[in-house]
């Protein structure tokens, strides 16, 4: 194991018993803020040591800094020896949404939902921790110190629905609440991260959330991505593992004139993070042959994929990881010179070929434009 590796899952371990610490003292004071702050870092670190042992780079090269939390989350599901799922990466952007207002503004985390979250974080770490580097939390934490709560765990509908209630209680006139009820509404907006990688609260959602309350809204209505999550619950006391997992079909965010009482803000740059030439080199290709690829599979037609950055006269084109998941995929089946062939611009062989793609009408002139300008 290099060294690097070791001393960055030593601090993982070191924030994860931090945690457990804190979530078990008497003194309420800080509390939350302690058990939020280092359950989130014990993950920054450890994602940082599987990525290290699995020889994928974690500094920025423009920037000489190691990258934050959110791209070692980008990194971790795109690596082969770590594998992160969708309901693990919904976990952990829970987690850090709800860390990320605690650290920088404040929110209001209940009991139970601060206790299923850490237990959840517990049941994930051990998994990981076994899955990158064949070790068990167990071998270095024991269980009496795990986080304990003396009342039975209550599955997160139940959770969100009492919050929810709660939250219209304090929105009543007169109660003189407001401050509080923001507060939940900001922790309910961080849980969404469960279905969303846009999980972190803007007061522009908060405020639509406060309005649609205040309107008579539904929970359906105002909190959409809620309905998507469940949870899973197995053993008790001390071996009780928590783990979440996304149902149903995926929530369809409303553009604004929608009368949906919360509108997400998505961070388009997070999503479409990829230039065309480092999606080109994350994949081992040229430029020329990646855009062919993308000309074949439709890649440049398909939003969740592709999206254009406007910046006055200038346009910039940028890819997601849902390119780069078909991207690879199809790599694997599909024969690379025949889509090059295809695809290639005039000039590259011994004269123009057609589109082999079955009903594709595209011209000759139409693709050497595009390749020009995705150029």
């Amino acid at each position: 194991m290099k060294q690097a590796t070791r001393v960055l899952k030593r601090k993982a371990l070191a924030s994860l018993k931090r945690m457990t610490s804190a979530f078990n003292v008497v003194d309420e004071e800080g509390r939350t803020s302690s058990v939020l702050l280092s359950l989130q870092h014990s993950f920054e670190m450890l994602l940082k040591a599987a990525l290290v042992h699995n020889n994928v780079p974690v500094f920025d090269k423009s920037l000489g800094r190691s990258i934050g939390f959110e791209k070692c989350l980008q990194l971790a599901r795109q690596a082969p020896g770590i594998k992160i799922t969708d309901a693990e990466a919904g976990t952990l952007h829970a987690i850090d949404a709800l860390r990320d207002d605690e650290q920088h503004w404040f929110n209001s985390v209940s009991e139970p939902i601060l206790f299923v979250h850490a237990r959840a974080g517990v049941t994930l770490f051990d998994d990981l921790l076994n899955r990158v580097f064949g070790e068990r939390l167990a071998d270095s934490l024991p269980l009496r110190v795990l986080p304990i709560s003396t009342e039975p765990p209550m599955g997160l509908d139940i959770l969100i629905d009492q919050e929810f209630t709660q939250i219209q209680q304090l929105l009543q006139p007169g109660r003189r609440a407001r401050n509080e009820a923001r507060a939940r509404i900001r922790t309910l907006l961080a849980i969404e991260g469960h279905a969303s990688a846009e999980s972190l609260v803007s007061e522009r959602d908060v405020d639509r959330v406060e309005k649609g309350m205040i309107e008579g809204k539904s929970r359906g209505s105002v909190f959409p991505a809620l309905e998507q999550i469940s949870t899973e619950f197995s053993g008790e006391g001390p071996t009780l593992t928590v783990r979440f997992d996304k149902k149903g079909p995926p929530v369809k965010f409303a553009g604004k004139d929608s009368d949906a009482a919360a509108i997400r803000e998505i961070d388009l740059q997070k999503t479409f993070h990829w230039s065309a030439t480092n999606l080109a080199e994350k994949l081992g290709l040229s430029l020329p042959k990646s855009i062919a690829l993308r000309q074949h599979l439709g890649i440049d037609t398909d939003p969740k994929c592709y999206y254009v950055f406007e910046m006055g006269s200038q346009k910039h084109p940028r890819l997601s990881d849902n390119a780069l998941k078909r991207m690879r995929e199809s790599m694997k089946s599909i024969d690379m010179d025949a889509v090059w062939e295809a695809h290639k611009p005039v000039g590259k062989g011994k004269g123009p070929r057609p589109c082999f793609v079955e009903g594709c009408a595209q011209s000759e002139k139409s693709i050497i434009r595009g390749l020009s300008a995705l150029r």
